[in-house]
């Protein structure tokens, strides 16, 4: 009895300590991969499969990537009542991103974010001759940019908080840019109600990048409400006005005294259409802004009076392109029902200029072999009760 008591009781230790040893393990795991979570999404008219993945915080606040474009296909954020709702523009069904998703919802840009004019450029002597789908100019990178391309995403295990890696390798001269470039960017949804996103690119040949993340926001949580009403500041005291083809014409204007100034904050809607020429070539803001200061610090804050809500926005680029949602037309169902008309949506890109590699007078976008591109942005969600 006694030897059968002792060797029970080893047994029975073994198991708890082997179980509780277990249990451990599984709970750093779990712990480090409950808060993202992967499913089928959709597939693509040649037979891609399509994944989400969601990312959780521990306030409850999600976010929503998929791997076609890596785009951002909902983002909730609480109002000051607590209630968390999606607050960027969106398809109703997969289908909306891959036949074209013509207003760029949620995507990741590239090689070059916004415009360069001619749909050209000349780099180290050389010509090139980019896709032109915009006019006599090229758009965010070309019909076929990083929106309409598959990213590899890996869950970042080891992270602190909820973070995707999403890589994606661009062949040298896809849609005519030189140099085989490689681009990571992370997504990562912090405790404090933020997203951070993290640019890095290398190249094997000299070319130009400028990237960006184009999520439409409208803070209401409606989307077939119009964003006139959010009140906007941009820490900004200079733009760059622009001719008839939304091009830069090279001026570094002030907006002391114009509809651009928003270094104390107003209403979107409160000049928006004032009698002045660049509102008018734009149909509204699609402007970029030059930010003051210099590295990683707060650009711009949006405030939605009527829920409460407010983003704010921190980088360490040069430049913002707000745009006010002058070309949604309609044509779309919203997630909210109706459809997304006219300025219901607004962007705040961050980015180097338009046009800088046709510009010498902008910052540069010129990217070396054996430098790395680098670059940061925040979109920080809060109430103000």
């Amino acid at each position: 009895m006694k030897e059968i008591t002792y060797n029970s009781i080893f047994i029975l230790l073994f198991l708890i300590i082997f179980g509780c040893k277990k249990e451990n393990n599984k709970q750093d795991i779990s712990g480090k991969m409950e808060n993202v979570h992967t499913s089928d999404y959709g597939i693509t008219p040649k037979g891609d499969s399509i994944k989400k993945y969601t990312l959780t915080n521990k306030n409850g606040m999600k976010i929503e990537v998929i791997n076609f474009g890596g785009i951002i296909t909902s983002l909730t954020a609480p109002d000051r009542n607590g209630k968390y709702e999606d607050v960027v523009l969106g398809f109703t069904k997969p289908e909306g991103y891959f036949e074209g998703n013509p207003y760029y919802f949620g995507a990741l840009i590239g090689r070059y974010g916004n415009r360069i004019a001619n749909a050209k450029f000349s780099l180290e002597g050389k010509t090139f001759e980019i896709d032109k789908n915009d006019g006599p100019n090229s758009l965010h990178g070309g019909k076929e940019g990083f929106h309409t391309r598959f990213w590899n995403i890996e869950v970042v295990k080891d992270a602190k908080f909820p973070t995707l890696k999403l890589s994606y390798t661009s062949a040298d001269g896809e849609e005519g840019y030189p140099g085989k470039l490689t681009t990571t960017v992370f997504y990562t949804l912090t405790d404090d109600n933020a997203l951070e996103i993290s640019y890095e690119a290398e190249t094997d040949k000299p070319t130009v990048v400028n990237l960006t993340q184009h999520s439409y926001f409208n803070l209401s949580g409606n989307f077939t409400k119009t964003i006139t009403d959010h009140e906007l500041q941009i820490n900004a005291d200079h733009f760059l006005p622009v001719n008839e083809t939304l091009i830069p014409t090279g001026e570094q204007k002030a907006v002391k005294g114009t509809p651009f100034d928003f270094t104390v904050s107003k209403s979107i809607g409160k000049e928006i259409n004032a009698d002045d020429d660049q509102l008018k070539k734009g149909k509204g803001y699609d402007h970029n802004w030059i930010l003051n200061g210099k590295g990683l610090r707060s650009i711009a804050k949006v405030y939605h009076p009527e829920t409460g809500r407010i983003m704010e926005v921190f980088t360490d680029e040069p430049g913002v392109q707000f745009y006010s949602g002058n070309f949604l037309d309609g044509k779309f169902d919203t997630k909210t029902g109706g459809k997304n008309e006219f300025r219901t949506g607004f962007c705040l890109e961050t980015q180097h200029f338009p046009d800088s590699p046709n510009q010498s007078s902008f910052p540069s976008t010129e990217l070396k072999p054996g430098q790395k591109y680098q670059s940061k942005t925040i979109y920080k969600f809060s109430v103000k009760k």
